[in-house]
């Protein structure tokens, strides 16, 4: 297997680690492979990929899509480093308002598979960071929603005192105002 796939608090978010083939030249590691994404459960193709980058002290999010632009999100960084969370938003989950993070660098070369009903963010450690997601559904502005980073029900522990937050991200909804059709769907 070119991946390990570890669950995360929220089984649902999958923290994933490639193998990387290297030597002194440099390295060489897989990024996707359906077919071994598939036999963990990872089965939605990616509609689009983004590439993003920030300044150290930016935090970005939380952001989702309703449906049926739902997206799943797979996160990598390329340069630099960031706390990158998933909040669970599916009304009626064991794990409603609960949040899951990992700092993803560069160097680690990990990714953070974040599957649809959940609100992601991240917050830059690094002095800037440059990352590619993959989504499962294109941009579509009017389905776009999110949640105030700075919810105190969901407590999520940011490694950032004072933020840099976009305009939009500063005046988002607490999770319990914000609109949401997501449920949660028990797996056999």
């Amino acid at each position: 297997m070119a991946f390990s796939f570890k669950k995360l608090a929220i089984p649902d978010v999958v923290l994933i680690e490639p193998k990387i083939f290297g030597d002194e030249r440099g390295f060489f590691a897989e990024v996707y492979k359906f077919s071994e994404f598939r036999q963990f459960g990872i089965v939605k193709p990616f509609d689009q990929v983004n590439y993003s980058r920030s300044q150290k002290g930016v935090l970005r999010g939380l952001h989702y899509q309703l449906k049926p632009m739902a997206q799943a999100k797979l996160i990598r960084t390329v340069v630099g480093e960031i706390f990158d969370v998933a909040v669970d938003i599916r009304k009626n989950s064991p794990y409603y308002g609960k949040w899951a993070g990992e700092v993803l660098f560069a160097g680690n070369k990990r990714m953070l598979y974040i599957p649809e009903g959940f609100a992601h963010g991240f917050c830059v450690l690094s002095e800037s960071v440059e990352i590619v997601y993959y989504c499962t559904n294109e941009y579509a502005p009017e389905y776009d929603r999110g949640i105030l980073w700075s919810d105190s029900e969901l407590a999520i522990k940011w490694p950032v005192k004072d933020p840099i937050l976009s305009k939009k991200d500063a005046q988002l909804p607490l999770l319990k105002e914000a609109e949401n059709d997501f449920v949660y769907e028990h797996k056999k």
